[in-house]
């Protein structure tokens, strides 16, 4: 089974069309899978919805928590991609022995259609949770990268590789 934690992020946000924000309401995982036609053993709980810029040490406590407790050696987290490279330093801090998991998330929300990238975001993370070894990982774009050593270009929008691990450090 692979253990799936939501944690919101711009990957579960709606969109107001009367006002023009973003908000969270319910997950758009359980109909993504179902969309995709994933026929993968996939357990979905939704741990908060928050934006990651507003996410606090308590939060990444109770991801570590919960990543600690699941009996799933495979566990993917949907994440909001300003703060997933803190999260997975706290992560690989925490001691978690014998568990793959990968961190993703969105540029574009999943409500925006075509245009978002979470589809395949959310693809990408699920092949790379099956088959990269225990350790902690951050998928982005169709690649992965190690927990210390990715970085979120904020230039660009995409994720690279850096081999300056001293940002990315377990807190």
């Amino acid at each position: 089974m692979i253990q799936v934690f939501v944690t919101g992020g711009t990957f579960d946000k709606d969109y107001n069309y009367i006002n023009g924000e973003l908000y969270f309401k319910d997950t758009h995982l359980p109909a993504m899978f179902k969309r995709g036609r994933c026929t993968l053993d996939i357990d979905v709980k939704t741990l908060m919805m928050v934006d990651s810029m507003e996410m606090t040490d308590a939060d990444r406590e109770i991801i570590a928590h919960n990543c600690k407790r699941s009996p799933a050696s495979q566990i993917l987290i949907t994440h909001g991609t300003d703060r997933m490279v803190e999260t997975a330093g706290f992560l690989a801090g925490q001691n978690i022995a014998g568990k793959t998991i990968v961190l993703t998330g969105a540029m574009i929300p999943y409500a925006f259609g075509t245009s978002s990238d979470g589809f395949f975001n959310l693809g990408s993370a699920l092949a790379f949770v099956q088959t990269l070894p225990p350790g902690v990982y951050v998928s982005m774009n169709g690649r992965y990268f190690n927990w210390d050593a990715v970085k979120k270009n904020t230039g660009t929008g995409f994720f690279e590789e850096t081999t300056d691990n001293k940002i990315n450090k377990p807190l």
